[in-house]
């Protein structure tokens, strides 16, 4: 397929997600009924499209006309390349460019210029006060992928040398003493045998480092109380060198970490609510359900559907976790509460209240990284159990 031919199909696209359709299901639709399409091209297309979703509103609001069209036509402008070598080239190009469609509209909100949602831009500013429009725009952009590689079987420049032989091309994170980052091949990781050896495993570089912020002397056993997909419970077992029992309350969540800890002889023991009872942990580990306002660049639907309900119940939710995990940390024992959003209610205040309720806990760290080219936007707080509580 011609360049012109992937903004056709991402025109087809985005028109599919304007009457209702996600990202994912749109793609994949279309994918199936173009089969001709190669890996190749679907890849290209799909980045074309996020980059589009990155910018949703500050692309379409400026068009006198919503459409996939008008859509693609504002980021192109935007992008400053030559949009008549796109339209009306050739039998598989989208039809050529009328003047009026080159009209752009000016903005009126400042929240679509930097494409956040309106009911949160007040929010966000008087969280991130001066950053605010810097951390905005960043999430406009593509994020960098990065890999945690098992440094307890492999150093990290052998890793780079193992991926190379796939064609993938890395580089030393410059703070995170785990993490790389990828350059160039990053469609080719889960084919390549670094990955299928277990050597190395997709993980935000942010998330890593929260990680590795914790002591390796440990009072106890350790649970992943948010495991999800499990990154943070291979992630633990990889540094501390000890089991990890991992629980979701949605255990379909967790369905694909056996295979994964297989993958990386990881000791990852999936816990059920019943197992919890009685049980307590010297570090419980809680990376919350958020609004993963750290992450809108890979997740650029997220940050359109997420409404002030979805927010505040959120909220609601995170406390509860806490309150709820807190309960299973012994004496002496470690809670550490994480999200991937950077929004001052999901963070801090969560843990002000927390301690403002309880005088079991000592607040001792917490670190707020912002998104950019060294990794996704990540809070965490070290939290450690007062040694007279009553729990053993």
């Amino acid at each position: 397929m011609t360049p012109a031919a992937h903004i056709a199909a991402a025109i087809e696209i985005l028109d599919l997600i304007l009457s209702g359709g996600n990202a994912e299901t749109s793609l994949t639709r279309w994918g199936r009924s173009n089969r001709f399409a190669g890996s190749g091209d679907r890849n290209a297309i799909r980045d074309i499209v996020y980059d589009a979703l990155r910018q949703k509103n500050s692309l379409t609001k400026r068009s006198k006309k919503i459409s996939g069209r008008s859509w693609i036509i504002a980021l192109l402008q935007k992008s400053e390349v030559n949009i008549d070598e796109y339209f009306g080239t050739s039998r598989y190009s989208p039809p050529k460019i009328k003047k009026w469609e080159l009209d752009l509209l000016p903005l009126e909100n400042e929240s679509d210029l930097h494409d956040i949602p309106d009911w949160l831009w007040p929010k966000w500013k008087a969280t991130l006060g001066r950053k605010a429009n810097e951390v905005a725009n960043t999430l406009k952009e593509r994020a960098n992928i990065f890999l945690r590689v098992n440094i307890t079987k492999f150093a990290r420049e052998d890793a780079i040398q193992a991926l190379q032989k796939d064609g993938i091309i890395s580089k030393l994170h410059p703070t995170v003493s785990t993490a790389l980052i990828v350059d160039k091949g990053t469609r080719n990781i889960k084919n390549s045998e670094a990955y299928n050896l277990g050597l190395v495993e997709l993980q935000d570089a942010s998330s890593q480092a929260s990680i590795l912020q914790l002591s390796t002397d440990q009072n106890g056993p350790i649970l992943d109380y948010c495991a999800g997909g499990g990154g943070k419970a291979l992630a633990l077992n990889a540094y501390l060198n000890k089991p990890i029992f991992a629980y979701d309350a949605n255990l379909l969540r967790m369905k694909d970490l056996p295979k994964r800890a297989s993958r990386l002889g990881a000791d990852i023991r999936i816990t059920k609510s019943n197992d919890l009872k009685n049980s307590y942990y010297g570090l419980v580990f809680c990376d919350v359900p958020c609004s993963g306002s750290g992450t809108w660049r890979r997740d650029p639907e997220g940050k359109w559907s997420i409404t002030l309900r979805d927010y505040q119940k959120l909220l609601s939710i995170q406390e509860n976790i806490l309150t709820t995990a807190a309960q299973l940390v012994r004496a002496n024992g470690r809670l550490v509460y994480a999200t991937c959003s950077v929004l001052k209610d999901e963070n801090k205040t969560q843990i002000q209240k927390f301690l403002a309720n309880s005088n079991e806990w000592v607040f001792e760290k917490e670190k707020l990284f912002m998104p950019n080219e060294l990794g996704d936007g990540f809070y965490f707080a070290t939290l450690k159990k007062n040694k007279y509580s009553n729990k053993n």
